[in-house]
């Protein structure tokens, strides 16, 4: 500490043995670099690491931990059959099953930062549009546009009681797994949601302005894999 001597209480203040000994004390301990090294590695979500995300893991209430389950390939060969969402595709589009029906991914630290503020933002949020987009600029700062969708009005065959989450820019396979997998996405209650990746360069409209792109040129919209 760098004023020691005012920690000393008077009654003890006068005796040269203790005030040199806590004096001594002093100069061989520094904690300074220890509660700096706690707040960087712990306390600060934004910086923390290893240990310290487990914690916050721990506090937000994120059951799995690090374990995220990544979506499964649907692009099965096989035959017409009810299975909602179609699970099966013909010659030349579908592959043959490895028998994997999904993969366990462990998160790592930037990844699971990602992940343990959008449960904390979850925790705490709204479910307006206004707080669901407020929540997503917070969560994917200076990406590109992205926002939410209310299809509570559309045609109930597409819509109803549904919400889209937007994004125009790339989603890496783990962002769109936390998104879609996780399940710490906020959406209002009884109303399903789905993720929409249009990045520049899909194949579009006019209407996109300056991202639009035509044939020969943009690609159709895929999700991520």
């Amino acid at each position: 500490m760098l004023n020691v001597e005012q920690t000393i209480i008077s009654q003890y203040a006068n005796s040269p043995v203790l005030v040199q000994l806590i004096q001594n004390m002093n100069s061989y301990l520094d904690p300074r670099a220890n509660f700096q090294a706690f707040y960087d590695f712990v306390w600060n979500v934004n910086t923390a690491q290893g240990f310290g995300l487990d914690i916050w893991g721990k506090i937000v209430n994120i059951p799995n931990g690090r374990l995220l389950q990544l979506g499964e390939n649907t692009d099965i060969f096989g035959f017409d059959n009810s299975d909602v969402p179609p699970d099966w595709a013909p010659f030349n589009q579908g592959t043959f099953s490895t028998g994997v029906t999904g993969t366990t991914f462990r998160l790592l630290d930037d990844a699971f930062r990602t992940l343990i503020l959008a449960k904390a933002l979850a925790n705490i949020t709204s479910t307006t549009s206004k707080a669901l987009n407020q929540l997503l600029r917070n969560l994917f700062p200076n990406r590109g546009r992205c926002f939410v969708v209310d299809r509570g009005q559309s045609n109930t065959a597409i819509g109803g009681m549904r919400m889209s989450f937007v994004f125009e820019f790339s989603l890496s396979q783990v962002e769109y797994a936390i998104l879609t997998q996780s399940g710490v996405m906020p959406h209002p209650a009884g109303v399903g949601f789905d993720v929409i990746v249009i990045p520049p360069g899909e194949f579009n409209f006019r209407e996109e302005g300056d991202q639009a792109t035509t044939f020969g040129e943009g690609i159709f919209y895929l999700p991520p894999h």
